[in-house]
């Protein structure tokens, strides 16, 4: 239990200090320091720095995919019902990790092999189930014919703008991602927005 708590008190170190100064501009010393840890444990968790970015990675990308895979696995629902929950599914994860997913996005901007790995693993699987989503959708009638990829674009878009630039909402529109009714009326506009580009009349 012990050992558990050091490790999540390394990476929440680590979330706050790659938000505040970036991966490249944060040492494993100041890692260790914030978390208030032996140096020697962030080698020994994670095997490093890198080791500790792959973590952070692949976590926050299993959980954003198991979220978006358990919204499209529903066959009781129509594609568009679908697509909303994946959206509400989305939006809610990355609130409930806000740090790390303003962090993660972007990461992904930034052209690296470990970026361009994460892209072929976990990236590529959204493009898929989306994708897959909008076909289903299109071929049921339920969908309104459309370049398909820029569809995948749009959405997710919609999805990670809020948290890829949150200090752009609070310096130009004064808008708080922890506001509730931002959250109501955001998910509110994306459905309108499904409703009204992707879904036939």
């Amino acid at each position: 239990m012990k050992g558990l708590k050091t490790k999540q008190k390394v990476i929440e170190a680590a979330i706050s200090l790659f938000n505040v100064k970036g991966y490249d501009g944060t040492s494993v010393r100041e890692i260790a320091k914030t978390a208030e840890v032996n140096i020697a444990l962030v080698s020994y968790y994670f095997g490093g720095k890198k080791g500790l970015l792959e973590h952070l990675l692949a976590s926050f990308y299993e959980g954003y995919l198991k979220e978006l895979s358990d919204a499209l696995n529903n066959e009781d629902t129509d594609a568009a019902t679908c697509l909303k929950d994946a959206v509400f599914r989305l939006l809610k994860y990355q609130e409930n990790h806000d740090y790390l997913s303003r962090f993660v996005h972007r990461e992904m901007t930034i052209d690296t092999m470990l970026v361009r790995e994460v892209m072929t693993t976990y990236l590529m699987k959204e493009k898929y189930l989306l994708e897959q989503l909008l076909e289903i959708g299109i071929e049921d009638g339920i969908f309104k014919e459309m370049q398909v990829d820029f569809g995948v674009m749009h959405i997710r878009n919609l999805i990670i703008m809020p948290f890829l630039h949150p200090q752009y909402m609070r310096e130009n529109f004064y808008i708080n991602l922890e506001d509730e009714s931002f959250k109501n009326d955001y998910f509110n506009y994306v459905s309108d927005v499904i409703e009204t580009y992707f879904c036939r009349k």
